[in-house]
């Protein structure tokens, strides 16, 4: 009979576990137990994904290829050895392979039990609370031994905390930023009554085209006020102005850009824009309309989309006329991308890249009914925000994005002059007047 890996099998035993919810198992028990056999799983999937390497990345039951050495040998039940207890551990065994081979993780396992705490912050991360955690380190026999104390757990989520006061004191000045993007999302605090407090995101993209988070505070709301008391963190900071900044409608969010980076080439988001446009025609008219728009947000440059724009409008103005004003409103910085390089516009055209991760956040946090504090809330959303920034693919800068952009700044500059120019004669012709 085939023996099934210990992850797997520990998969089977969650299953298992699930349906008994179905069927009416206490809440509090189970999800003790499944939070103590997603520990294990963790760790011993990852010793299954390393012998695997080891053994030239062949699965359980390949045979050996000419040259290759090396063979599964079961495994052995091992335990890490922590301060305050111990965690039982089915170890992959290997043979045929000269010398000392065993997974190089349960090495640093052994030695280190910075490890298991990392494992509980990120544990914290994905949304248990400190008493979850503190019932996931019970083992499961009946000593109840504890692998880390609660001052201990409590220690390690605070250090949460200091991540985040860290990073949002960190110096800016070396930060060459030329794409800004900010959005904002809302989570329900237990202090406030249920009331949603406005959690304030800033990133970038940089000239040598790396994605970074920069700033993240709370607000009572998405104001002009608490907008531009952000901002003002990240230019007290050293931040450069930036290039472009795009966000989605928010009054006060477009208000405090303009206020504190007033030469910036502002860009409407255009899935916030889209929505909005297609949430105020029937939805049968909605494809058709939709083609339209993609039309004009893939324009090969500002003046075609403009005129496609304008067609829509005239096209079905009197029909929708609302929702030909909604497009009609702040056009110029919805069409403000096709001023920029052609690979770039798809990267700033949208605010998606922190949706997406607000998404990633929401699935964490969505087993927390509500946060008991702003304190707890900002934590908990800076660390799931902060650990997808490190996965964001970058921007590509080759030489012609780098010439193109010159361009673009060039251009801008000879028409502000004209712009300042044409201010001043009107200046003059009402002195003499």
């Amino acid at each position: 009979m085939t023996r099934i890996p210990p992850a797997e099998q520990l998969g089977q035993l969650a299953e298992q576990l699930a349906m008994g919810a179905r069927q009416g198992t206490e809440a509090e028990d189970l999800t003790s137990t499944l939070v103590r056999l997603g520990a294990r799983k963790l760790i011993e999937e990852l010793l299954e994904a390393e012998t695997s390497d080891i053994l030239g990345g062949r699965g359980r039951y390949e045979r050996r290829h000419a040259g290759q050495q090396g063979l599964r040998n079961g495994y052995k039940r091992r335990h890490i050895d922590c301060a305050e207890g111990r965690l039982e551990i089915e170890v992959p065994q290997i043979r045929g392979v000269q010398g000392v081979c065993q997974p190089a993780l349960w090495a640093a396992l052994q030695r280190r039990t910075d490890v298991l705490e990392r494992l509980v912050v990120e544990m914290y991360v994905r949304g248990l609370s400190t008493r979850d955690i503190e019932d996931a380190l019970q083992e499961l026999g009946g000593e109840g031994v504890c692998l880390l104390s609660h001052a201990s757990v409590s220690r390690l989520s605070e250090q949460l905390w200091e991540e985040y006061e860290a990073f949002s004191e960190r110096d800016l000045s070396g930060f060459d930023v030329v794409y800004l993007f900010a959005d904002g999302v809302y989570e329900s605090v237990r202090q406030q009554a249920g009331l949603q407090q406005a959690i304030l995101v800033t990133w970038a993209i940089l000239r040598d085209g790396c994605k970074v988070l920069l700033h993240m505070s709370l607000g009572s709301k998405e104001s002009e006020r608490d907008w531009l008391e952000h901002f003002r963190s990240l230019v007290r900071r050293g931040l450069r102005p930036p290039l472009t900044v795009t966000t989605d409608g928010a009054p006060g969010l477009i208000k405090a850009v303009e206020t504190m980076w007033p030469e910036a080439e502002r860009i409407r988001c255009w899935v916030h824009k889209m929505r909005n446009i297609l949430d105020k025609v029937p939805e049968q008219v909605r494809p058709e309309l939709k083609a339209h728009l993609v039309a004009i947000r893939d324009a090969a440059d500002y003046k075609q989309g403009e005129r496609l724009a304008e067609e829509v409008m005239e096209k079905y103005g009197k029909t929708y006329p609302s929702a030909m004003q909604c497009l009609r409103d702040d056009l110029a910085a919805s069409l403000a991308h096709l001023k920029l390089p052609v690979l770039h516009r798809r990267s700033i055209r949208t605010t998606n890249l922190v949706e997406r991760s607000f998404e990633e956040e929401r699935r964490r946090a969505k087993v927390l009914p509500r946060f008991r504090t702003e304190k707890e809330c900002l934590k908990l959303v800076f660390a799931v925000l902060w650990r997808a920034s490190a996965r964001w693919r970058g921007v590509r800068f080759s030489e012609l994005e780098q010439k193109q952009l010159e361009n673009y700044l060039e251009t801008r500059k000879r028409l502000q002059q004209a712009d300042q120019r044409l201010a001043d004669l009107s200046q003059r012709e009402k002195a003499t007047a």
